[in-house]
């Protein structure tokens, strides 16, 4: 601290030492990478969400298998999840899959490039879950498959859980 305070006084900078510290805090926390949100999907065949960490608590409802949620605090054992309405509840580690999926939102189609203009390969209706396959966004479009097999691009902007 002496070693900042002597610069600040070898530069005549008329900056207070306590805030000129808190700016330097400030900055380092700014420079950190931001970690990106954490998706995963539902391995068991019908996952029950609860409000607290233990099978002893409160049960909200049943998530079923693929179903994507966004991971907020991983205990290992249990795990607090967001889901597509923003609902906040607790569910057993064990029942999440790293595999990635994704909620349709809208109806919306698949197609075989990554453009409107592309040939439509299928529609696709709201609350459908589709694999994804490739997290990264190419001109507002992500590549999925659909649990009939299909495999194309739907736009990122209709569906939840990528980001």
């Amino acid at each position: 601290m002496k070693s900042l305070l002597l610069q600040l006084k070898t530069f005549s900078l008329p900056l207070n030492p306590s805030l000129v510290l808190l700016s330097l805090g400030f900055s380092l926390c700014m420079s950190t990478p931001v970690q990106a949100a954490d998706f995963r999907s539902i391995l068991a065949e019908k996952a029950i969400a609860y409000d607290a960490p233990s099978a002893e608590a409160v049960k909200l409802y049943i998530m079923a298998k693929g179903y994507p949620v966004e991971v907020i605090v991983n205990l290992g054992t249990w795990v607090k999840v967001r889901d597509q309405r923003s609902g906040l509840s607790w569910v057993a580690g064990k029942d999440l899959d790293a595999q990635r999926t994704v909620l349709v939102t809208d109806n919306t189609e698949i197609k075989e490039k990554e453009s409107a203009d592309a040939k439509l390969l299928g529609t696709v209706e709201k609350d459908v879950v589709l694999e994804l396959l490739s997290p990264s966004i190419n001109k507002g479009w992500v590549k999925v498959k659909h649990r009939g097999g299909i495999v194309g691009y739907i736009q990122s902007s209709a569906i939840w859980g990528l980001y």
